[in-house]
C-alpha cells in the first residue's frame, strides 16, 4: 500500500509539472519575492510535521518535493487560536492579544473568552491589538477571501474581508473547497488575491483517538484528497502556475493519558485559585487573599510540570508580559495534562507544550512560482511565515516579529 503511494506520490509532481508547464528555473534568492497573482494560505489544524512521512498525503508529498517543505516551530502557547493569529500578524501571542484559547480580559470583568463561546470570540476587543494580513490587504485595495481562519469573521480595525463565511464546524471540507474555487470563477478583476482556506478534521482525530491512531490516519488523507481537488480546480482554471500555495499547521500533537494528569486541586484547595486555562499549559490566579498560598504551592517543584509568576517565563518562550497572561503559567510535560480538579475527561492527544518538542512542530509546504524546487528549510519560527505572505500579496507588511530573510533559501527571486 506505501509503495503504490509513493508511486502515486512520484505521478502527481509529473501531473503539477504538466499542468503548470515547463518548471520556474531557479535564481539566485533575493530579500523580496514578487508579487503572484493570487496567495492561497490552507492550514490543516493539528497537522505535526512528521505527518507528512506517513505516506498518507500524496497530494502535498508532491508539493513538497516539487516546492518547499519545513518542520517549523509554533509560538507559545502552541494553541489553535494564538498561532492561527500569529501566522497572520507575525506576532507572538504575547503580542498580538490572543494569548489562549481561553482567557479573561480585566476590560471585560466576568466574561470569558473561549473557543465555545461565539458572541465573545466576535467581539472585536479581543483581536484588535494588531491587525492581520487581510486587513492590511484590504485597506491596500487589494481583495481578499477568508474560507475560515480565526478572527476573520468579525471586524477588525472595522474592517472584514472582502468575502468571508461565519465559522462552522459542520461545514464539509468539499464545501469549503468548492466555495473558494467559486470566488476563483470570477472575472479576473473581481477574484480575490489573497484566500485562505481551514481544515480541522486532523486536529479532532488527534485529540479524539491520539496521534497514532487509524483515525488521524484517515484524517490526513481526506483531507489531503481535498487539497488535491483545490489543485486541480487551480488546473482547470489556468491558474496552477501563477498561484502560491502555503499549506501551514498551528501545532503539532503529543499523545496523552488518563494516568498522566496533574491536577491543581491536590495542590491547593479549589477555593484559593482559579484556572483560567488548563490543558497542556494553564493559567492560574489567586483568589483575593490566597496569593501567598498558591504561590507557595506552584512554584514548588512538581515530578511534571513546572510553573512561574508570568515575570518570570523563560524568555526563550516570549510569553508573560500582556495583560491578559493569568499571574501564574503551568506548562506540563509532554505527555501529560493540567487539570483544575478530577473528574474532567482527558483527551487522548493534545498541543500546548512547549513549541520546541518535535511533536509540536508544524506542516510547513509552499509551492508556486515565487518558490524553488525541492527545498527542504531548517525549522523556523511561525513568526517568519506573515512578512512571506506581505511580500507575497504586495502590501507594506505591519511591525511584526518575523524576518524574511529566514525563508529567502526557498524564494525563487
Amino acid at each position: 500500500m506505501i509503495a503504490q503511494l509513493r508511486r502515486f506520490a512520484a505521478a502527481l509532481v509529473l501531473l503539477l509539472f504538466a499542468l503548470a508547464g515547463p518548471p520556474v528555473l531557479a535564481q539566485a534568492p533575493v530579500a523580496t519575492p514578487q508579487p503572484a497573482p493570487l496567495t492561497i494560505l490552507i492550514s490543516i489544524d493539528g497537522f505535526r510535521a512528521d505527518y507528512l512521512q506517513r505516506g498518507r498525503s500524496p497530494a502535498l508529498a508532491a508539493m513538497a518535493a516539487d516546492g518547499v517543505h519545513a518542520a517549523m516551530r509554533p509560538s507559545f502557547p502552541s494553541l489553535t487560536f494564538p498561532n492561527h493569529y500569529t501566522l497572520v500578524t507575525g506576532l507572538r501571542p504575547d503580542q498580538h492579544g490572543i494569548v489562549n484559547n481561553n482567557m479573561e480580559d480585566e476590560a471585560r470583568p466576568g466574561v470569558a473568552f473561549a473557543l465555545n463561546k461565539t458572541d465573545v470570540v466576535h467581539d472585536p476587543i479581543w483581536w484588535d491589538e494588531a491587525e492581520p494580513i487581510w486587513v492590511t490587504a484590504e485597506k491596500a485595495g487589494v481583495r481578499t477571501a477568508t474560507m475560515f481562519w480565526p478572527g476573520s469573521d468579525l471586524p477588525i480595525h472595522g474592517v472584514l474581508p472582502h468575502d468571508w463565511r461565519l465559522f462552522n464546524k459542520t461545514t464539509p471540507p468539499d464545501v469549503r473547497v468548492d466555495t473558494v474555487l467559486e470566488w476563483l470563477d470570477r472575472p479576473a478583476a473581481e477574484r480575490p488575491r489573497f484566500v485562505t482556506l481551514y481544515f480541522d478534521a486532523v486536529d479532532g482525530a488527534g485529540h479524539l483517538a491520539g496521534p497514532d491512531s487509524d483515525k488521524v490516519d484517515t484524517a490526513i488523507t481526506e483531507t489531503d484528497a481535498e487539497v488535491g481537488k483545490l489543485l486541480q480546480g487551480l488546473a482547470k482554471r489556468g491558474l496552477l502556475d501563477t498561484t502560491d500555495v502555503i499549506v501551514v499547521a498551528d501545532h503539532g500533537m503529543a499523545a496523552t493519558s488518563t494516568a498522566r494528569v496533574s491536577y491543581l486541586s491536590d495542590l491547593a484547595p479549589d477555593a484559593d485559585f482559579h484556572a483560567v486555562a488548563q490543558g497542556a499549559m494553564a493559567g492560574i490566579r489567586a483568589e483575593p487573599g490566597h496569593e501567598d498560598e498558591v504561590a507557595k504551592a506552584l512554584l514548588a517543584p512538581h515530578d511534571h510540570m513546572t510553573c512561574w509568576r508570568k515575570a518570570d517565563v523563560p524568555g526563550r518562550l516570549h510569553y508573560g508580559k500582556n495583560p491578559r497572561v493569568p499571574p501564574f503559567i503551568c506548562l506540563a510535560e509532554v505527555g501529560w495534562m493540567i487539570e483544575a480538579s478530577h473528574g474532567h475527561p482527558t483527551p487522548k492527544g493534545e498541543h500546548g507544550y512547549d513549541p520546541a518538542d518535535p511533536q509540536m512542530a508544524a506542516l510547513f509546504v509552499a509551492h508556486g512560482p515565487s518558490f524553488r524546487h525541492g527545498v527542504t528549510l531548517p525549522g523556523f519560527d511561525n513568526v517568519d511565515v506573515y512578512p512571506l505572505l506581505a511580500a507575497l500579496v504586495g502590501v507594506k507588511p505591519q511591525p511584526n516579529d518575523g524576518n524574511l530573510a529566514d525563508l529567502a533559501p526557498a524564494l525563487a527571486y
